[in-house]
């Protein structure tokens, strides 16, 4: 096991193999299991509602085709591995709070051949705010909230409407949003996008929308309309079981 100390939350990160998936490894942060990277097939992705981003992802360009994508969190990196084995050629970029956490991810679990990928150390709305105003993304992917307490300063419609302005026309904003029983935080945050997106779907496992335990949901924002195949589309991919809601579906959360 390899560990790091991490000074900004002043929490040890520890990186330790998976005794149950050959080639895989284990991103631990204060004792919890944070991330989970496959380096020997890293389009295969271990957590569900990583899956689930990697469905929406899938469906984002063309299949192989090559995407721009901005990551605000950046974990162990599995969604851009993702991205690089399904769409080589690609072009990323990174968002990470704790400097030491990404140094440490890059030494130990080294990225797919050929990726692209720029890092970024600081805070997610700082740094999207530093960023070229011309440059645009197909993909961008905001992983930072977990649990009912999220910075006011990124949960809300000012920081998704900075998000919009480096999408490109047809662009995907997708927010995993970790929540408690009674899913305060998704329904604040369908509220938020829904004030500056086109459109906006959530994509969960099917018992998450009821409200009785703890999870992830993924918002999914649109600049136009959500297109309603996409919808069939993400059931059918799963995790199963896998619901989506959109358009007067969603309404109920936004309340």
């Amino acid at each position: 096991m390899s560990s790091r100390f991490l000074r900004t939350t002043g929490q040890h990160a520890t990186i330790e193999p998976d005794a149950f998936t050959e080639g895989s490894f284990v991103l631990s942060i204060g004792g919890a299991e944070q991330s989970h990277v496959n380096l020997e097939r890293p389009a295969e992705i271990f957590y569900e509602y990583l899956r689930r981003i990697g469905h929406l992802v899938d469906l984002a360009a063309p299949e192989g085709a090559p995407v721009r994508a901005l990551h605000l969190g950046a974990g162990a990196l599995t969604l851009a591995r993702y991205i690089q084995a399904t769409r080589p050629g690609s072009v990323q970029y990174a968002v990470e709070l704790e400097r030491e956490l990404l140094d440490f991810v890059l030494k130990y679990l080294p990225l797919p051949e050929g990726t692209d990928l720029t890092t970024i150390i600081g805070d997610a709305r700082d740094a999207l705010g530093a960023l070229d105003p011309d440059l645009r993304f197909d993909v961008v992917i905001l992983d930072i909230f977990s649990g009912p307490e999220a910075p006011a300063h990124i949960a809300s419609s000012g920081f998704y409407r900075e998000a919009k302005a480096h999408l490109g026309p047809d662009g995907l904003l997708i927010v995993n949003v970790g929540d408690e029983p009674g899913l305060t935080l998704v329904r604040s945050q369908v509220v938020a996008l829904r004030e500056v997106m086109g459109d906006v779907a959530a994509f969960a496992e099917a018992g998450m929308f009821e409200g009785r335990y703890p999870g992830n949901i993924i918002l999914a924002g649109t600049p136009g309309k959500w297109p309603e195949q996409w919808t069939a589309e993400l059931v059918a991919r799963g995790p199963h079981p896998a619901r989506v809601l959109a358009g007067v579906d969603l309404d109920a959360m936004a309340d």
